[in-house]
């Protein structure tokens, strides 16, 4: 069992993103995206108001910029060669005042510059100019999507972490289950069960364990009853009752990567429409799991499913895609859908979600975690997908 990303796997994507920048002509880098910096370097940070960035400079070299209050923590657990810090913002002098100095004095001007973004973004209040107003340079190529690119096929590593998600979702959702009863409340059920599944998991992991993120948790984000047919609905505290269609919500963290198990389930009983529905859905995820491999574009996945709702003759009951890829982010690309063309490969890791939305009955969606095998499929969540098995 492994509880990170050993600082050797950090240093080969740094090696092979230097590699790709050069390919584009790059000579240096500047990367703002959070999960990007998270990825090249094992730094976790909160974005707020003030700015941070990672920088590549002509020599392969990573640097980190940060602002004082987050050197220390970028000195420990950062994989990189030094880091440079601000005072704070809002201050007398701009963070990218400095920023432009550092730069400048690692040899940005008069070179091709690769980045993700032109400039820091955050809805917290942020306010700053761009790079092309302060630096003078050959050229700037953008680089958005290279790192997510890179994401998109999972090492043995992180395969293994989000395993170790899966584990601890599982048990998470299982307590959700076991807490489900008419009369209790949403927030009642998820707390209870989200706590008790963290306490284990911290008792058993022990101190080497880091979530970067949310520990175990499971939830139904307000898909309770007639609720559950709003695919994205919000917590409502809604009192659960006999019959009720419940869709769930469930994972856990490991040094930031995730799982997604998600489940259909009903409250004491399920009525023959309900049944009727969660039996489409069932099936259509089954067409998903049966055409994942690797060769197929992601599209085909959508196409083969949409052919099934059409031939039973529910298209308009349908919301979303049937799924995404899953790792550092909730959501990553590809996705499996219509207008993404990406070519499935080995080691991928993607949700399979087809989801069934009936207004006035309820939702019905399961969420599985797979990857990508040689000639298929590997699940890596198994909780119970039948309907007898989730009858609360």
């Amino acid at each position: 069992m492994i509880l990170s990303i050993p600082n050797y796997e950090f240093k080969e994507r740094q090696q092979k993103f230097v590699k790709k920048m050069q390919e584009k002509g790059c000579e240096a880098a500047v990367i703002y995206a959070v999960a990007d910096i998270f990825y090249l370097t094992g730094f976790h940070f909160h974005p707020t108001e003030r700015p941070i960035a990672l920088f590549v400079d002509s020599q392969a070299e990573f640097h980190l910029f940060v602002p004082a209050l987050e050197v220390e923590h970028a000195e420990e657990y950062a994989v990189i060669s030094k880091v440079y810090s601000y005072p704070e913002y809002p201050g007398i002098k701009h963070p990218m005042e400095y920023f432009k100095e550092v730069l400048i004095a690692h040899g940005f001007e008069n070179k091709a510059i690769g980045f993700d973004a032109m400039g820091y973004g955050s809805s917290m209040g942020y306010r700053g100019p761009t790079m092309d107003t302060f630096l003078q340079v050959k050229e700037f190529v953008s680089l958005k999507w290279l790192i997510e690119e890179m994401r998109y096929v999972k090492s043995a590593n992180e395969i293994e972490l989000i395993k170790e998600s899966c584990r601890w979702g599982n048990l998470a959702h299982r307590l959700l289950q076991k807490y489900s009863k008419a009369g209790a409340s949403e927030i009642e059920i998820t707390t209870r069960a989200s706590s008790e599944a963290t306490a284990a998991m911290v008792e058993t992991l022990g101190g080497g364990y880091k979530p970067h993120g949310s520990p175990a948790h499971a939830i139904f984000r307000g898909q309770i009853g007639p609720e559950s047919a709003f695919p994205h609905a919000v917590t409502q505290n809604i009192i659960l009752k006999k019959g009720d269609t419940l869709v769930t919500g469930a994972g856990a963290d490991i040094f930031g990567y995730k799982s997604e198990l998600e489940r259909t389930m009903f409250v004491e009983e399920a009525s023959a429409d309900q049944e009727k529905y969660f039996n489409y859905m069932y099936e259509a995820q089954d067409v998903a799991f049966n055409h994942i491999k690797p060769g197929v574009e992601c599209r085909e996945v959508e196409e083969a499913v949409q052919q099934y709702f059409i031939e039973q003759g529910i298209t308009q009951l349908t919301r979303h895609h049937t799924g995404h890829n899953i790792g550092i982010l909730g959501h990553e690309g590809p996705f499996l859908d219509l207008g993404d063309t990406t070519v499935i490969e080995e080691g991928m890791v993607f949700t399979v979600e087809p989801g069934i939305y009936v207004p006035g009955l309820g939702g019905f969606r399961h969420s599985d975690t797979v990857v990508v095998t040689k000639d298929g499929i590997e699940m890596l969540t198994y909780y119970p997908r039948d309907l007898a098995s989730l009858i609360c």
